[in-house]
């Protein structure tokens, strides 16, 4: 695959680094990184906010295909704890190289997933003792999650080959459903609106998360607003 810097493309958008930026001086962490994976374009994309020696030292030798990092998060669900990956070889070998940049080994990998095979991966780090980390992954967890699958969706959706294959078709029903939810009706109210069961808005949710590549139904309703599928009340 093609390896992609996006903040180096003719119309790079000048915000993606100020975003790291800011995510990093809100929630007390050192630096935050994007991967992605564009199974269309046949691509592997990102920005980072890491030193530029330290970008040109991974790309040379070739991190970025054996990152266990990333690969352990693309093939994960859930948020990746570098912890756990203390004890590999390749994390050791990656972590030595980056502590002369003063990158630490404590950071988070989020994974995010959608609909048509597309994977992003958001990292963030930070330079503290095991302790202090838990805290503070405890603290910011949510938020990083939030975040993560708000920088995919608007990475994903700036591709225009993406953007046109990606768009999921949602049935009248899902989209009106969805529009209801997002007005902060609960399933119940919705079912009591439309005058159908709730097993059948239920149904009618499953359906949508999955078109959504959503893992629930609250990031089902944000995705569909950033698609412009429904509209935010």
């Amino acid at each position: 695959m093609t390896v992609i810097d996006l903040s180096k493309q003719p119309n790079a958008d000048s915000d993606l680094r100020l975003f790291l930026d800011t995510v990093c001086e809100t929630h007390e962490l050192d630096f935050a990184a994007y991967a992605g994976v564009n199974p269309i374009a046949q691509t592997v994309h990102g920005f980072v906010n890491y030193p530029d020696e330290w970008q040109k030292l991974y790309v040379e030798q070739g991190f970025q295909h054996r990152d266990p990092t990333l690969l352990t998060a693309a093939r994960s669900i859930a948020p990746v704890d570098w912890v756990r990956l203390r004890q590999e070889d390749s994390f050791r070998t990656l972590f030595r190289a980056a502590h002369d940049f003063g990158i630490a080994e404590q950071g988070l990998t989020i994974p995010v997933r959608g609909p048509y095979g597309d994977i992003g991966l958001f990292s963030v780090t930070r330079n503290c003792s095991d302790k202090e980390w838990g805290l503070l992954k405890k603290k910011i967890l949510g938020e990083m999650q939030h975040l993560a699958v708000h920088l995919h969706d608007n990475v994903v959706r700036s591709h225009a080959l993406t953007r046109a294959l990606t768009s999921p078709s949602l049935s009248a029903r899902e989209t009106e459903i969805l529009q209801w939810v997002a007005a902060g009706k609960t399933q119940q109210d919705v079912a009591d609106i439309l005058n159908i069961s709730n097993r059948t808005v239920e149904v009618h949710l499953r359906s949508s998360r999955s078109k959504l590549g959503a893992l629930t139904t609250s990031q089902a309703v944000g995705r569909a607003i950033g698609l412009g599928l429904i509209h935010p009340n």
